[in-house]
Order: C-alpha cells, then sequence, then structure tokens
C-alpha cells in the first residue's frame, strides 16, 4: 500500500512559485516606479519592471541595438503625467501612455504610445505612436546591477533617466 503524504497549502504554494520562476513563468523582476513633482498638484508618474544585469552584457547584447525594447521587463512601462509637457521638445498631453526605447551605443530614441495595457513585446504599436524623442546618453562610472528609472527634478520640470549596466539615457521633460 502506498503512503500518501499532505502538504500543507502554504507549502504547495511556495514550491508551485519557486518551480514556475524556475522555468521562467514567473516575474523575477520587480516592479518599481518613479515620480516627478511638477508643483502645482501636477505629476508625472511610471510604473516598470526592474529586471537585473546577473552577469549578462545587456546593450548589444541581451537588449538588442537598433531594436524596439520594452524598458524593462514584463508588461509595457507606462507614463502618466497629470499635466501637458514638452518631452525632448515634443508637447505631450496630459494622459497615460507607455513608453519603449530604441537603444543604440551613441544615442537612444524614447517611443511614447497612446496605447496603453498591452504585454511589453513584440512591439506592433507604430501607429499608437505619439512621439519619438531623441535621449542623451552618458556612461556610468561603475555598472548598476538593477534597471532604474528615476526623475531628476530640474528648473522647469525634470529629467528622466534610465540607468543600467554602465549606461545612462536621459531626456529633459519641461512643463508647458
Amino acid at each position: 500500500m502506498q503512503k500518501r503524504i499532505f502538504l500543507p497549502a502554504a507549502l504547495t504554494f511556495l514550491f508551485t512559485t519557486m518551480a514556475c520562476a524556475q522555468m521562467g513563468g514567473g516575474k523575477p523582476s520587480p516592479a518599481a516606479s518613479a515620480t516627478c513633482d511638477l508643483g502645482g498638484g501636477k505629476t508625472i508618474k511610471t510604473e516598470y519592471s526592474g529586471p537585473r544585469m546577473k552577469g549578462r552584457k545587456i546593450y548589444g547584447g541581451l537588449v538588442p541595438y537598433g531594436e524596439v525594447w520594452r524598458t524593462g521587463a514584463n508588461d509595457a512601462t507606462t507614463f502618466v503625467t497629470s499635466a501637458d509637457v514638452n518631452v525632448g521638445g515634443k508637447a505631450v498631453p496630459a494622459g497615460s501612455y507607455t513608453i519603449f526605447t530604441v537603444p543604440n551605443a551613441d544615442k537612444w530614441t524614447l517611443i511614447i504610445n497612446k496605447k496603453t495595457g498591452e504585454w511589453g513585446i513584440p512591439y506592433k504599436y507604430e501607429s499608437d505612436e505619439l512621439a519619438r524623442v531623441d535621449m542623451t546618453v552618458s556612461k556610468l562610472p561603475s555598472p548598476v546591477e538593477n534597471f532604474t528609472i528615476a526623475y531628476d527634478k530640474t528648473a522647469g520640470g525634470c529629467t528622466l533617466r534610465m540607468d543600467w549596466e554602465t549606461t545612462r539615457a536621459s531626456v529633459n521633460i519641461a512643463t508647458k
């Protein structure tokens, strides 16, 4: 006669979750967000998933040069502004958007897309693009393990920056 072993529900959930993550079904890139206070109760908020380097070559490797990248992991990265703004000189009305990027060694392009709620890849939303904006690329003094999006306050708005590996891509955002 075969003896049955019953695991408590918590252990079953733990084992299932670990197995799912090991097989690629989990989300090992945790959710994160960044906010810019534009003053007067107006904000920009970005929500994304932050992948890790884990010893991999990122730009020109895991993230190919010259191809649209979902700019993070998992779901597409959101960009929600409660004010009309200029992003890199392009007008962006208050609203909810997704952002994608096209990384290159010397220049990045930020894509602001009107379609929201989609999974990050494959990119098939060219007809919904609001704007494509050039980003400045600079080299970081040391590697950054976790992909990070942040805003730095400026006199007229903020600077959106994306740091990962040894690369920083940034663009200025001004209130209208």
